[in-house]
């Protein structure tokens, strides 16, 4: 085994994500990032697991065999080497979206930062990056960095959200702008950045029920920070060059329900496969992607699967987007299953309901459910073949009405 990092340290962001709140389903206690990752790290030590720090992957592939995988490797003491791996398991995590995929008009000026770069500044050099603060779009780091930035002595003005639902956690709205008096303005997006050299305004507007800004909503806000929390991407690039199929709802994998990719041997898991809320849960299909991956080398790497076995595809709309996994093999499903997703927009008093071939398995009540807040099933195998082996396992919202 090998665990390859590009940072220098082992941990990923969890390092620079130094407030409470994790570990809470693994540990059943409350750490901050660094003490969640501390305790992973210290497992792999005790293992002796090996891992290389401050390497960086630059190439991944398929063997001309059609099962080993060569995976290219560059630092600054071993240069370049190649390992050839039975199995891969991709792990990169996302990147956010930065000010050039938002298309805002307006100067180029210093202080705009996306909400994760501003968190590694505050947390981990010890610099601020600005003092009067706008933060644009309502994603967990983003709200997470306005008390963080409010807590360091910078005033922040307001959180605009584009959308007219927040994309962060309940208990984040709560803790991080209602108990600190931070305006969240839904339905609002920066229209124009103001500035030369330096950041001195934007200006906010309201949008309509297609996104399009209001003519006349227009408010200026002067300010010399502007920090950017406007959705997370997988860093699937290797995985696109190594020929993995990819959603085109979640920019990861398209996976079973051993967290395998298209590519028999390679699999997939955390935020790199779909972007999570809870780190808990990374944690928990990271376990299980590395234990299948463990029982796919033990079953003789490059035995596959059959061309008849039957595949059962998981099928989402109603509002539900996705599902991880889309495909389900009986033949290799435990008795439990865990199926997460996420709907669209906000719903309240509706039914998750999910079929077999038209055949209804389950109903579970929900209250509410949001964008900003995965949701998850637990699928019993005996159901699902309970009547053979069905061609469409569907998940939608049908409302109490």
């Amino acid at each position: 085994m090998l665990i390859v990092e590009r940072d220098v340290r082992l941990g990923g962001i969890l390092n620079q994500c130094i407030h409470n709140g994790f570990g809470l389903h693994t540990f059943k206690e409350e750490l901050t990032g660094p003490e969640y990752a501390a305790r992973y790290i210290s497992q792999v030590e005790e293992l002796g697991v090996p891992y290389r720090l401050s390497t960086i992957v630059t190439d991944l592939q398929l063997a001309d065999d059609g099962h080993t995988k060569t995976v290219t490797t560059m630092d600054e003491q071993g240069g370049l080497t190649i390992y050839e791996a039975d199995a891969v398991i991709l792990a990169m995590g996302c990147r956010e979206r930065a000010r050039g995929a938002l298309n805002i008009p307006g100067e180029r000026p210093a202080g705009i930062y996306t909400a994760g770069t501003a968190q590694y500044f505050v947390n981990l050099e010890g610099r601020m990056p600005g003092r009067e603060v706008v933060i644009l779009g309502s994603g967990d780091i983003g709200l997470i960095m306005a008390r963080r930035m409010t807590l360091e002595g910078a005033h922040v003005k307001l959180v605009a959200e584009l959308q007219p639902y927040s994309g962060g956690l309940k208990r984040n709205i709560v803790q991080c702008l209602d108990d600190y008096g931070i305006p969240l303005m839904l339905s609002h997006t920066v229209v124009k950045i103001h500035g030369d050299k330096r950041l001195t305004g934007v200006t906010i507007a309201e949008v309509d029920d297609k996104l399009n800004p209001i003519p006349g909503s227009e408010q200026y806000y002067e300010c010399d920070t502007l920090l950017l929390s406007c959705g997370l991407l997988p860093e699937n690039e290797l995985s696109g060059q190594l020929g993995v199929n990819l959603s085109p709802v979640t920019s990861g994998a398209v996976v079973n329900e051993s967290l395998e990719t298209s590519i028999p041997g390679v699999f997939s898991c955390g935020n790199v496969l779909h972007v999570h809320d809870l780190v808990d849960y990374v944690s928990e299909e990271a376990g299980a992607a590395g234990a299948h991956a463990a029982a796919y080398i033990q079953a003789g790497a490059g035995s596959g699967s059959g061309p008849e076995e039957a595949k059962v595809r998981v099928v989402t709309d109603g509002g539900v987007r996705y599902s991880v996994p889309s495909i389900l093999r009986p033949d290799h499903m435990s008795d439990l299953t865990t199926i997460r997703f996420r709907v669209g927009a906000v719903y309240k008093d509706v039914d998750v309901v999910t079929y077999a071939d038209g055949r209804e398995l389950s109903r579970l009540h929900k209250r509410i459910m949001a964008p900003g807040e995965m949701e998850q099933l637990i699928l019993k195998k005996a159901d699902l073949i309970s009547q053979g082996v069905p061609a469409e396992y569907h998940i939608t919202i049908e409302s109490k009405n």
